[in-house]
């Protein structure tokens, strides 16, 4: 599944010089396609929300049962969280489709979803070895993940990622989305502690995004002439 010619110690120079990298040609072209059809047509997705009541999931009954009008209004509120300002997170909020891996695995919830083999596959020995050297970082002991698809109007404020629960190393972002263009959003932003942007991902085809935790990042909202829905997978390499 994996690109079998990846130059692991090119980009794990790259990573450690600068925090973060994006590594092209991730997947194999094959399982890149079979990843993205997974994304875009099997995957139940429920709705992930955070506003001023709270972060929840709407669960996808009940989410594709929802007028569109009603959606909008949810995602509305939850962008008017984030008008309290990135200082210190206060203003952390998000709206975006997900489908937690681990939860679902764990719950044998749709047993011959694609996804779930891939979470095996995070969590095997040759992969792990492959984090570790990737990242240089040899405390790496499992990976967690989400399926997330990004739609107009979805987004992810500045936050941090520091979580001392689980012993978050690196953040990382498999990107199964084909043609982005930069001015449809969607875009993984790095933010300093003065709120300045100091560099920019796209979610670039079958693309790798990782970063050291904690990085001040958003996703910025995705435009409604955005061509196709911002597909992919994320999560973090866990020391515990």
């Amino acid at each position: 599944m994996i690109n079998n010619t990846l130059d692991v110690g090119h980009w794990r120079e790259r990573l450690g010089r600068d925090g973060r990298v994006q590594v092209e040609d991730f997947l194999q072209a094959e399982a890149a396609r079979h990843l993205h059809d997974c994304l875009a047509r099997d995957v139940p997705w429920t709705l992930a929300i955070r506003d001023r009541d709270g972060a929840r999931t709407i669960a996808h009954e009940q989410y594709r049962a929802m007028p569109g009008e009603q959606v909008r209004r949810l995602l509305a509120a939850a962008a008017d969280t984030g008008k309290a300002g990135a200082d210190a997170e206060a203003g952390f909020s998000f709206a975006y489709d997900s489908y937690m891996m681990v939860r679902a695995y764990q719950e044998g919830r749709d047993p011959d979803l694609l996804l779930h083999r891939v979470l095996e596959l995070f969590n095997s020995p040759g992969y792990l070895g492959l984090v570790q050297a990737l990242s240089g970082d040899r405390s790496i002991r499992r990976v967690n993940a989400q399926a997330t698809c990004y739609r107009p109007g979805h987004f992810l404020r500045y936050h941090t990622d520091v979580d001392s629960r689980e012993g978050r190393r690196f953040a990382y972002v498999l990107n199964l989305s084909r043609g982005w263009q930069a001015d449809w959003g969607g875009l993984l932003q790095f933010i300093d502690e003065a709120g300045q942007v100091t560099g920019t991902f796209m979610p670039r085809w079958n693309s790798l995004s990782v970063f050291a935790v904690p990085a001040g990042h958003a996703v910025s909202m995705v435009a409604p002439w955005a061509g196709t829905d911002r597909l992919a997978i994320t999560g973090w390499w866990l020391a515990r």
